[in-house]
């Protein structure tokens, strides 16, 4: 049996629900970020988050020089969000900023606002594997906004979650 091709790998990974989130970095011109489907809580004690970030991304180095990160959980509001930061129609940079409410946090990185859970967040590690980096965040402070729904990534497309 061969091993999986890098696109049989990810066309099955299509088959898993994903909560859309999104981590925002850096600051002025430098500020970027990207959607996550593969965010998770990893502790509540002390309180950490994990996400992989493929370190092709343009927001890996900024990451990586910053130490510190938003992660926003999308909103059933939110998809034209989420197409800006996922670079739908060549968006990049700050310019993926326009068109939505933000808020500076405690350590400086910007939150959604109306997002449905949103986390400032430290890098407490960035640990190397395959393509991506697994980003460990220590967080700071919370953010929630109840009823917001949920946006979620399934089979290639996005999808809602209301109440």
């Amino acid at each position: 049996m061969s091993e999986p091709t890098p696109k049989h790998f990810r066309d099955a990974m299509r088959a898993f629900v994903g909560n859309c989130s999104l981590i925002t970095t850096g600051m002025g011109e430098a500020a970027t970020g990207l959607i996550v489907t593969s965010a998770i809580s990893l502790s509540a004690e002390p309180p950490l988050l994990l996400a992989c970030v493929n370190r092709a991304s343009s927001s890996w180095p900024v990451l990586k020089e910053t130490g510190i990160f938003g992660w926003s959980s999308l909103g059933a509001a939110h998809q034209a969000v989420a197409e800006r930061f996922s670079g739908f129609g060549g968006t990049k940079g700050a310019a993926r900023y326009e068109g939505a409410e933000w808020e500076t946090a405690v350590t400086g990185a910007r939150l959604l606002k109306g997002a449905p859970a949103a986390f400032d967040c430290s890098i407490e590690e960035m640990i190397d594997r395959g393509t991506h980096s697994i980003l460990i965040g220590r967080v700071q402070a919370i953010r929630t906004t109840p009823g917001a729904g949920a946006l979620i990534y399934w089979n290639g497309g996005y999808r809602t979650l209301t109440d």
